[in-house]
């Protein structure tokens, strides 16, 4: 008895161990994202940090449970579906960063409304987790608890590295002036290639 209570233990450790490590992989991009967030708006208020952060860890555990949901129902269209996955990620994360360097050269560093929109965000969010989606794959096994713990899990790894990205941001972004926003665009195109480039090799 005592021994199946240890096993027990020991498994749960390991579930949340794994989704811990699971989720700082996938935040990655979400963190380097962050940081450019920050560096745009340095005096950005610790409501709106939660807002963003929030976004990042909503869509991180939306992608996995997204993907769980196909993986047991259909599968075929999933693995059509993910081979667009490098290009969906690249085009937006170019189109927000161009956007972002464009807005910082013909700024003159005065502009304090925030870099940000609502819009954007939710492009970033979609942009930063859309490769979360074969997750699904890793999470299969999974009955929906389990996989709904394993993405509340990766969300709030993801949440806390994306407040963090945010700090770090910020503390840049005011010695950085009006050159911040086209640091911060140039960041989200590498961003874009590099998920693009591992997509497809």
């Amino acid at each position: 008895m005592r021994s199946e209570v240890y096993e027990n233990m020991f498994s749960l450790i390991m579930f949340v161990f794994n989704n811990v490590l699971l989720g700082v992989g996938l935040a990655m991009d979400a963190f380097s994202v962050s940081l450019a967030n920050g560096l745009n708006e340095p005096k950005m208020r610790i409501k709106r940090m939660c807002v963003i952060a929030g976004v990042f860890g909503f869509f991180q555990a939306f992608m996995p449970m997204a993907g769980w949901v196909c993986i047991k129902t259909v599968i075929s269209i999933f693995s059509a579906f993910e081979k667009l996955v490098p290009w969906i990620a690249l085009i937006l994360l170019l189109f927000i960063g161009g956007k972002m360097i464009i807005e910082g050269i013909k700024s003159d560093g005065d502009d304090e409304k925030p870099a940000v929109g609502a819009f954007a965000l939710f492009l970033q969010g979609i942009a930063t987790s859309i490769d979360a989606l074969s997750v699904g794959f890793t999470i299969a096994e999974y009955d929906f608890l389990h996989a709904l713990a394993a993405s509340l899990i990766i969300a709030s790894v993801t949440f806390a590295i994306c407040m963090g990205g945010l700090v770090l941001g910020k503390k840049f972004g005011t010695k950085l002036s009006n050159k911040a926003e086209i640091l911060g665009g140039i960041i989200l195109v590498i961003i874009g290639i590099e998920i693009f480039i591992n997509g497809i090799i």
